[in-house]
């Protein structure tokens, strides 16, 4: 059972808030070495990025997302301790003033259809 609950797709969020001495070439800089270990973590499937734009104004500070992708929770795992991805961490987390991870698997996807 265990086994299986590890397959299938696992979304990797990670929500950062940036230190304010952080500049933004500083922060664009971070971002690219981030892109940059789906090239070097076979695990990483995907990884994509954005900046905040709710006008909900429950961010909490919070100014950027990162989203990873692998096919498995073990895939994660090889990720975490991979070495390119420990030492980028340790660069990253230094750049934050607050920083939110939360691993998850899709269930369902919708789609509305507009007529």
């Amino acid at each position: 059972m265990e086994e299986e609950e590890s397959k299938g797709e696992v979304k990797h969020i990670v929500l950062a808030k940036f230190k304010e001495s952080v500049s933004e070439e500083e922060i664009q800089e971070s971002i690219k070495q981030y892109a940059n270990l789906v090239n070097l973590v076979p695990s990483m499937n995907s990884f994509s990025w954005g900046k905040d734009l709710s006008k909900e104004n429950m961010q909490q500070g919070f100014t950027h997302v990162f989203e990873s992708r692998f096919e498995s929770t073990q895939g994660v795992a090889e990720y975490v301790s991979h070495p390119s991805h420990v030492e980028y961490a340790t660069l990253l987390l230094s750049q934050l003033d607050n920083v939110i991870v939360v691993d998850y698997k899709p269930t369902h996807t919708c789609r509305v259809v507009h007529l």
